[in-house]
């Protein structure tokens, strides 16, 4: 399972690209708001960030805006891939832009028969809402094994982009659920990689080698 980073600071997305742990970044118009930066300069910086799928959203809400700043948003870089939500608009968007060559990551989704309805329209990537799923007694991990289900069923290229990571538990149960891909908070990938036993086992291996006499500790010599 790839690894998206979902964050417009590029100061977080600069960080983890140092680790080698991102495949990609999203962003939203919230996201993108947050940073209070120019949305043309904070993309290109992410582009250059990151050598790998960089999701940003159109803002409208009818169809044909939807498509105008679909297309405007693709020019910005070669690895853009625009945010369409899940409404019926953004069908009749996503039908006409796949079509011109463009890569979408079709989003808030919270159905399987949207996913699948998503796939045939040609979308790139489909982002269930997992964790807001979870909010509302709906396991979104089973939404994921379904969708992931119905593509390899019926043989869709589409890919499945887990969403709305809320801790590292969704991470993890969207791996086992078959995602492709989980776009993941900066504070919850800093959780993954973290564990108190680790820290508490570190301190009593380096409390031992503390015993050991000084003159026996020339380690790096």
């Amino acid at each position: 399972m790839e690894i998206f980073l979902d964050t417009a600071n590029v100061e977080d997305i600069r960080r983890f690209a140092r680790l080698g742990l991102i495949d990609g970044v999203t962003t939203n118009p919230a996201l993108i708001a947050r940073e209070g930066r120019d949305f043309r300069e904070v993309v290109a910086e992410i582009c250059d960030i990151v050598d790998g799928p960089i999701s940003t959203e159109v803002i409208s809400l009818d169809a044909a805006t939807m498509i105008e700043e679909a297309r405007m948003i693709a020019k910005l870089h070669p690895n853009i891939v625009v945010k369409i939500p899940a409404t019926k608009a953004g069908y009749e968007a996503l039908n006409v832009v796949s079509q011109e060559g463009i890569k979408v990551n079709f989003t808030i989704i919270y159905t399987a028969n949207q996913a699948w309805l998503a796939a045939k329209a040609g979308a790139t990537y489909v982002s269930p809402f997992v964790g807001r799923l979870d909010a509302t007694s709906t396991h979104g991990s089973d939404l994921i094994a379904e969708i992931v289900q119905i593509f390899e069923i019926h043989g869709f290229v589409t890919k499945v982009l887990a969403a709305s990571m809320r801790n590292e538990i969704y991470v993890k149960h969207a791996a086992l659920a078959g995602a492709h891909i989980a776009t993941i908070p900066p504070e919850v990938l800093d959780a993954m990689m973290e564990s108190e036993l680790t820290d508490v086992s570190l301190k009593g291996f380096l409390a031992e080698w503390e015993k050991l006499p000084r003159e026996k500790r020339e380690y790096f010599k």
